[in-house]
């Protein structure tokens, strides 16, 4: 099981580093499908695993490129923190099927956006 999760977190770190994104996109997916987590599980342990190494070392490099608004990193850090709160208490309001349905939609709106957008 370790691999498995080493494997997932590696990806997602690639998926981060390239695009800003592997939280949601991959790693709560890969939770759910590949380790029979639920919804809520893998939101809340996608979340933890979240906390330092993506931003640390991943906006390093784009700090050293003069490419971070490190004014505009901190505001959306500011509103992150409250509504990552507000969120996760909102989710143990919503069953496990609920919640799911609901972030397949997030997910297919993404998706159907970025498609037509480019």
């Amino acid at each position: 099981m370790p691999l498995q999760f080493l494997f997932i977190g590696l990806a997602a770190g690639v998926l981060s580093g390239l695009f800003g994104v592997g939280g949601g996109i991959l790693i709560v997916p890969a939770l759910i499908l590949g380790a029979k987590m639920s919804q809520h599980t893998a939101t809340g342990t996608s979340l933890g695993a979240l906390l330092l190494p993506v931003g640390v070392l991943g906006a390093w490099q784009y700090y050293k490129a003069g490419q971070l608004d490190i004014h505009a990193s901190l505001w959306i850090a500011l509103g992150l923190l409250f509504g990552a709160w507000a969120g996760g208490a909102l989710a143990q309001e919503i069953s496990g099927p609920g919640l799911r349905r609901g972030f397949a939609v997030l997910l297919a709106l993404a998706a159907v956006r970025l498609w037509f957008k480019t």
